[in-house]
C-alpha cells in the first residue's frame, strides 16, 4: 500500500521498511519486492547485490517472480560479458533447469554449444534444448531443428529436424523476416524427405499441437 500510494501517501522508504519485516520472516513476495527496490533504488540506496540476495531467498521458495527477476540478472551480467559472474550464472541456471525452466535450460544448452564459460559439449547442449524444447520454448525448437538438419551433436535426421522446425514455426518468433527464414529451412528440409516421412512427420506434429493447445498459423 506504501509502495503504490493506495489509501496513504506513496513512500518507497515505507515500503521498504515493511518489505523487510515480512522478509527477514521468509515471506517470499517480500523478499522479491524488496530485492526490486533494491534493484532499482527506490526507497533504499541502490544495491544490486543486494537485491540479488533477496531475489535468491526467494528462488529457494520456488517464486516464479524471483527465478525471472535472476534470469534477466544473469542474462545481464552475461551479455555484459563479466567474466567473475559466470560460474556463479551458470550455476543459477543449471539449478533453474533441473527444476524444468524452459528459459533456463534453453540458455544453458546455449552455454554447451558455444563454449562459452565451460568445455564445448553439442551432445549436452541438445539434451537441455531438448528439455526445452518440450516445454514449447521456440528458440529451443529451432535450435533443436538446425542441428538435426546440420548434424552438429546429433546424426543428421531429415524428419526429426523437420518435426522441430514445424513446431518453431508456428511459435511466436522475434519478426516476420524471422518467420519466413524459418519456414524456408523447413521447407528445403522437406525437399530431402521421402513423401511417406514428410507425412508422418507433419501428422506427428498436429497431435503435438493438439496436445499443446498451439494454434498454427
Amino acid at each position: 500500500m506504501y509502495e503504490e500510494g493506495k489509501g496513504m501517501p506513496q513512500d518507497d522508504a515505507q515500503a521498504a521498511l515493511w518489505y523487510r519485516k515480512a522478509a527477514e520472516q521468509g515471506e517470499a513476495r517480500a523478499q522479491v519486492e524488496l530485492g526490486a527496490l533494491y534493484l532499482e533504488g527506490d526507497g533504499v540506496p541502490q544495491d544490486v547485490a543486494l537485491a540479488r540476495e533477496w531475489f535468491h531467498k526467494a528462488d529457494e521458495q520456488g517464486n516464479a517472480a524471483a527465478q525471472l527477476f535472476l534470469r534477466i540478472y544473469y542474462e545481464a551480467e552475461i551479455d555484459r560479458r563479466a567474466p567473475e559472474s559466470f560460474p556463479e550464472a551458470v550455476a543459477w541456471f543449471r539449478k533453474a533447469a533441473e527444476k524444468g525452466n524452459a528459459n533456463a535450460q534453453a540458455k544453458l544448452g546455449y552455454f554447451y554449444y558455444s563454449g562459452y564459460g565451460m568445455p564445448q559439449d553439442y551432445a549436452q547442449a541438445l539434451t537441455w534444448w531438448r528439455k526445452a524444447a518440450e516445454h514449447d520454448d521456440v528458440g529451443a525448437q529451432l535450435k533443436l531443428g538446425n542441428a538435426y538438419y546440420k548434424g552438429q551433436g546429433v546424426p543428421q535426421d531429415y524428419p526429426e529436424a523437420y518435426f522441430w522446425l514445424d513446431l518453431a514455426s508456428a511459435g511466436k518468433l522475434d519478426d516476420s523476416d524471422t518467420e519466413q527464414a524459418v519456414a524456408r529451412i523447413r521447407d528445403k528440409v522437406a525437399s530431402y524427405m521421402t513423401p511417406a516421412d514428410l507425412s508422418s512427420e507433419q501428422e506427428r506434429a498436429r497431435k503435438w499441437f493438439e496436445a499443446h493447445q498451439v494454434k498454427t498459423k
